[in-house]
């Protein structure tokens, strides 16, 4: 395993920490987080129930954080990951703050945007295009939501 990969798989690992706390307080467990040269400069987890916001995506809140970090809505240099494939809206989100790299662990046949349904992230008829590194982690990632909505069905 190279460099890169060994970051990426640390730097998932810690995206699934963050997962793990959104489902404890019921959340769907999905953790994001932003680097840029080697720093984690924004973490965050889903927080549409806590705060009764549809937008309130991982990803969202992650970028949102790192643009009031870096006093920027532009982030280049930088790289999410998160631990579900992106749906449109936050593939949408990460190109328009021309974020260079995006790493993720599980796909969302039902939503993802940046393989499964579409393209979004790397389309070639947008004006910015990520880097993509898919399924860093997967079965990881895949068996926390799958655990998360056993739960769920059991508790009901």
């Amino acid at each position: 395993m190279g460099m890169v990969e060994q970051k990426d798989e640390a730097y998932m690992r810690r995206a699934l920490e963050l997962a793990h706390d959104a489902a404890i307080i019921g959340e769907v467990p999905v953790g994001a987080l932003i680097v840029k040269a080697g720093t984690i400069i924004a973490a965050a987890n889903n927080r549409r129930e806590l705060l009764n916001d549809p937008t309130a995506h991982a990803e969202l809140l992650a970028i949102r954080a790192a643009a009031q970090k870096l006093g920027s809505w532009r982030l280049p240099g930088t790289t999410l990951y998160v631990t579900l494939e992106p749906c449109a809206m936050c593939a949408g989100a990460m190109v328009l703050a021309r974020i260079e790299r995006l790493v993720y662990g599980a796909a969302d046949p039902k939503s993802g945007a940046v393989r499964s349904l579409y393209r979004l992230a790397d389309d070639q008829r947008l004006n910015h295009r990520l880097e993509i590194t898919a399924g860093v982690l997967s079965a990881d990632c895949s068996q926390l939501l799958k655990e998360f909505f056993e739960q769920r069905r059991d508790n009901k």
